[in-house]
């Protein structure tokens, strides 16, 4: 099935409650989730939430965007991982926010965007 792209929609239940509400820790990880994804990064935003500490952030990659929301007091976050094109490893973007914040359960959903065979170009 030819796609625009892939978007992993990532759970990640009993994570590090401490890292989920660490705003400069989330920033680079879900940078270096870019890198390892092979990602060409444009910018990033990420901004903390009292009074519990979750963070919101989002890192906008030429490829399309990384995404995280993070609820330390029920040491859960959600992640996304949409890219564009097939050059991209996103499997590896998630392996790594697995591992760094120590999900004891995760779970993903793929979706494919933009399914070519039922797209129809509206160019001038």
């Amino acid at each position: 099935m030819d796609a625009l792209g892939k978007h992993l929609l990532v759970e990640l239940r009993d994570c590090n409650r401490k890292r989920l509400s660490d705003l400069d820790f989330l920033r680079d990880i879900l940078l270096s989730a870019a890198r390892e994804a092979g990602a060409i990064i444009l910018g990033e935003s990420f901004h903390s939430f009292p009074p519990y500490g979750g963070v919101s952030g989002v890192v906008i990659i030429a490829e399309s965007h990384l995404s995280i929301h993070t609820w330390p007091e029920y040491c859960y976050a959600a992640a996304d991982i949409f890219t564009c094109g097939n050059s991209l490893h996103p499997q590896k973007a998630v392996d790594l926010l697995v591992r760094e914040l120590q999900a004891g359960d995760s779970s993903i959903l793929e979706l494919n965007r933009g399914i070519l065979n039922s797209l129809v170009s509206h160019e001038g």
